[in-house]
């Protein structure tokens, strides 16, 4: 992969699940340009046993999953649902449950779900609809969760940009051929 993109960049602060806000950025982004590739990156995790769960780490938890759902819709609308790229990070989490992960999960299989219909949707289309699936990522992400994923812990887990490269080789190439699913785990 060797294209390279220059750009200027603008960033949009707000919240993931409100649809008005969801609206606007996305049709300020397409007034500025062609939207080629949407990628939906959007999670916080609630790491508990199952019964110590509250409402509060529930909607916390399904802010990704509707932020998802609106950023796709609207980008679908401002492309008149053709010649987009719509790539779902999740979680491995997805695919397996894990023990202090109920509610997480169960937002990443929902993500899941969804891209699955999405792919069902828009197969034979223009609208290319990819699944990614990593493992653990040594970033921020686990800083509010130490009882559960400890400093030493995390650091074995993957590189951030190796994650990035890894994913941005699959999901941009000038091959015949989209990556409808990539898992990314790491090897110890």
């Amino acid at each position: 992969m060797n294209k390279e993109y220059k750009c200027n960049y603008k960033g949009y602060i707000g919240d993931i699940s409100d649809e008005k806000f969801i609206k606007e950025t996305i049709e300020d982004i397409s007034s500025l340009g062609n939207i080629e590739i949407l990628i939906n990156c959007a999670g916080e995790p609630s790491f508990k046993l199952p019964t110590n769960y509250t409402n509060e780490d529930i909607d916390k938890c399904f802010k990704g999953l509707k932020g998802m759902i609106l950023c796709s819709t609207e980008v679908l609308k401002v492309k008149n649902e053709q010649n987009i790229k719509i790539v779902n990070i999740m979680s491995s989490a997805a695919l397996r449950g894990n023990k202090q992960e109920a509610v997480y999960c169960a937002t990443k299989w929902g993500e899941k779900g969804y891209t699955e219909s999405l792919k069902a949707a828009y197969k034979g289309t223009s609208v290319k609809v990819i699944g990614v699936y990593p493992g653990g990522i040594n970033t921020n992400f686990y800083k509010n969760s130490r009882d559960y994923v400890s400093k030493e812990k995390q650091a074995s887990f993957m590189n951030p940009k190796d994650v990035a490269d890894t994913m941005l080789s699959n999901i941009i190439n000038d091959k015949n051929l989209t990556v409808a699913d990539l898992i990314i785990e790491r090897n110890s």
